[in-house]
């Protein structure tokens, strides 16, 4: 129970990045996680439809009526906008990753 999950730990850092007013209010840990899996499978070209698709698959279960369960391209610009600090802080973490393994492997 003491171990911490590679994936937890990327979670965690992500989150960290993300002003806690922007985090939606329900259960994250999965959501979390998901952004995670973007981080490691898209590193900094992740594009906002990804992140969004991450949200949706969460709140499919924590939201499930939201009106923003669309695809990002049907997302008025202002819901679109909202996936943008998701987006930059997925970046950020996938960035300071990259640099440290380079810093590591030279």
């Amino acid at each position: 129970m003491g171990m911490t999950c590679y994936l937890n730990e990327l979670a965690a850092e992500i989150q960290a990045e993300i002003d806690p007013a922007l985090v939606p209010r329900a259960d994250t840990a999965s959501l979390w996680r998901m952004y995670a899996v973007l981080v490691r499978a898209k590193g900094v070209d992740v594009q906002a439809a990804e992140v969004h698709d991450a949200w949706t698959a969460w709140a499919l279960t924590e939201k499930p009526n939201h009106q923003a369960l669309l695809p990002f391209e049907r997302l008025d610009p202002d819901t679109q906008a909202k996936d943008e600090p998701y987006v930059l802080a997925l970046r950020r973490v996938a960035a300071r990753r990259r640099s440290a393994a380079r810093t590591i492997t030279s």
